[in-house]
Parts: C-alpha cells; sequence; structure tokens
C-alpha cells in the first residue's frame, strides 16, 4: 500500500513526512525545554522557544500548503524574464539584509554570533536569520541561472565566472558571522551546477580558493579552532570544546532501545546546552530510544526518496534544478546535523531540518518544501 502511495503520490508522501518531521520536531523541542528553575509566564508567551514552536508548527503546514498553490515558474529567468522574476528581487532583498545584521546596534548577536534581525510586532519580537533565506535564494538562483543560460553555463568567463561572482558575494556576507552555512552553500553551488550541467574543469577552478578562505576562516577563529580541536582529540577536550559533543553520546546510549520515555530525559536539565537546537536528535535518541531516531530517519529517507521521484518525473528542466536544490539541502543538513549529533563530523551550528527549534528556518523549510509540492 505504502509503495503504491508513494508511486502515485509523491508530493502527498513528500508533505506527509515533514508534517510528521515538524510535528515531531515541535514535541521533543517542547520536551527539551523543559526546566527545573524557570516558570513559564504566558503573558510572556513568545519568550519562550518551547512555546514559540506550538505557533511556528500549525504557521508552516499553512504556509507549506499556500505556496504550493503558487506558480514555481515565476521564478524562473527564462519565464518571467531576470528583471520580473521573484528570484532576482529575493536575491536583492537577501544581499541587503546580510549587510544590515553586520551592522552593530541593528543586528542582534546570540553566542557570540551576529546573525539575527529584531521585528517587533506589537507585543513581541520576532527574530529573523537572513543566512537562512539566503540559504533557499541561492538555490532559486542557480536554478533559474542555469536553466537560462543552457549550454552558455559551460562558457568560463562570460557566464560561469558572473554566476560564481554573485553567489560568492552572498557567500562571503554569510561567511562573516556562520561558518557553517557559508560552507553549507559552497557546497549545494557546487552539486547544482555540476548536475546543471557546468564544465567539470571549471568547477575545480574557484575550489582552491573558496578552500583557502574557509580554511582562513577557521584558522582565524578560536572558536572554530578548539571545535576541530575537540572533534579530533575528544578526551582531551571532554570538558571544553567537545563537552555537548560527550553528552550528545551520553544521551543517545542512555535511550537505549525504546528510551527512557517521553519527557524522562535528564540531559536536558543543563548537560545538553544546545538541546532544542543543533543537537535535538540526542533528546530523541534519549527519550524515544533507538526506535524513535530510527523512524526520525526513516521520515527523512521517505522526504529524500520522494523528492527525487519529483525530480525524475518532471518534464521541465528548471523545475528538476529547483526540486534537485530543495531535497539537496534538506539530505545534506539532515546530515550533517545528524553526523555532529553521532560525532562522526565536527560540531556545527547547523539544525536539523523541520526539527530543530527555530521560527526562519522552520517557515522558510515549509515555504521551500511548499516549491516541490507545486512542482509535483
Amino acid at each position: 500500500m505504502s509503495s503504491s502511495f508513494s508511486i502515485k503520490n509523491p508530493g502527498a508522501l513528500a508533505a506527509g513526512c515533514v508534517t510528521l518531521l515538524m510535528g515531531l520536531g515541535t514535541v521533543m523541542v517542547f520536551s527539551a525545554g523543559a526546566n527545573l528553575t524557570g516558570e513559564l509566564d504566558l503573558e510572556r508567551f513568545y519568550d519562550f522557544t518551547t512555546l514559540r514552536q506550538l505557533i511556528f508548527f500549525p504557521l508552516a503546514i499553512v504556509i507549506m500548503h499556500f505556496v504550493g498553490t503558487l506558480d514555481y515558474h515565476r521564478l524562473s529567468f527564462t519565464r518571467a524574464g531576470w528583471k520580473k522574476s521573484y528570484t532576482t528581487w529575493l536575491l536583492i532583498l537577501v544581499t541587503l539584509l546580510l549587510i544590515v545584521v553586520l551592522i552593530p546596534g541593528i543586528g542582534v548577536s546570540k553566542n557570540n554570533a551576529r546573525r539575527w534581525l529584531a521585528l517587533p510586532m506589537g507585543i513581541m519580537t520576532l527574530s529573523f536569520q537572513p543566512s537562512e533565506l539566503a540559504k533557499w535564494a541561492v538555490i532559486f538562483f542557480l536554478a533559474a541561472a542555469i536553466d537560462y543560460l543552457g549550454t552558455d553555463i559551460k562558457r568560463f568567463l562570460k557566464r560561469f565566472v558572473p554566476v560564481c561572482a554573485i553567489v560568492g558575494v552572498v557567500v562571503l556576507l554569510i561567511l562573516k558571522e556562520d561558518f557553517g552555512t557559508a560552507a553549507f552553500v559552497c557546497l549545494l553551488t557546487f552539486i547544482m551546477l555540476l548536475c546543471g550541467g557546468a564544465n567539470l574543469f571549471h568547477l575545480m577552478s574557484p575550489v582552491p580558493f573558496a578552500a583557502a578562505g574557509l580554511v582562513y576562516a577557521i584558522v582565524t577563529h578560536p572558536a572554530r579552532m578548539d571545535r576541530i580541536k575537540a572533534f579530533l582529540k575528544p578526551d582531551e577536550m571532554a570538558g571544553d570544546a567537545a563537552y555537548q559533543a560527550s553528552q550528545s553520546l551520553i544521551a543517545i546510549a542512555g535511550g537505549g532501545l525504546w528510551g527512557t520515555g517521553l519527557g524522562h530525559g535528564i540531559t536536558k536539565y543543563g548537560h545538553l546546552p544546545e538541546d532544542t537546537t543543533d543537537f535535538i536528535f540526542a533528546i530523541v535518541g534519549e527519550e524515544l530510544g533507538f526506535v524513535g531516531a530510527t523512524f526520525l530517519i526513516l521520515m527523512f529517507i521517505l522526504f529524500i526518496f520522494a523528492g527525487t521521484l519529483i525530480v525524475v518525473r518532471c518534464k521541465d528542466r528548471f523545475g528538476q534544478l529547483i526540486a534537485g536544490g530543495i531535497v539537496a539541502a534538506v539530505a545534506i543538513q539532515a546530515t550533517i546535523n545528524l553526523g555532529v549529533a553521532t560525532v562522526v563530523l565536527p560540531t556545527k551550528g547547523i539544525g536539523l531540518p523541520f526539527v530543530s527549534a527555530g521560527g526562519t528556518s522552520m517557515l522558510l523549510s515549509a515555504a521551500a518544501v511548499g516549491v516541490l509540492l507545486n512542482i509535483a
């Protein structure tokens, strides 16, 4: 039954997986946000991460299905023209926001990084992360540009270099405060250009410069160097830079087969600082056990399977490119987060799509899936 369903309705399967992931994420964020000393003041509802997620979940579902009704061709350069394309204006908006967020006094700093903009909305303030929007804007731009240029993307100076330069400006602005997302966008760009027919030799030409820039960004930032050292020598830095990674393994191991039970985990009580965001998978592993963690991973696998079917069946090249970019973004981000939580990869500030706390990420990811549903 499920096999027939997935073959006939890949869009419905993708939407179902995303809804289940967001629902599970909302429950686990609520559980992970429990504490021993704080009291919930409902008059300051929006100040609590756990309660905010209750707003974002249904809103994300509405956004996903609403965007799914819009014509994705409005993002195309070929159909709409680059001057009228939503992609052009989105890219301009993202660039301006990335510049504004770096201005002291305007950009909001959290965990020693200025990545957020505070948007007053009456009695509450909405935190918005421009780099999250930039990630999707780059995917839309690359899909539109590759589709528009066709085989001309193989022309190095007149086509390939300008496309890379535009993406490079966005990456450099992100890199200032968000190394993980910048590296993530670089990887996505490489994959999309490769799949879009760019010359492999051309693709390799900027790699040394990009690698040099990323290495420089690491060695000049003490916290990033500590993360690399902690990954290579976890025992020596278990109480410092490797602390969260060690606690994540302890939480996952403590869950066993069935878990300690929803809400009964103990790692969230001050032992794992980023329990609602980067290390939410550790809380899933501890409270829902191997079974719950496997279910979560299975949902991502089914989403990728459904997304791949959408890409393969799409007759429109632009649709294929943009759908492939969306699926690749979710797949890579999920793989990185799970790798960090299980200490297969060095610690990076990349959340688990649809599951980790964060309104910007959930709403924008849901909108991207809406585009995928429209293509389906």
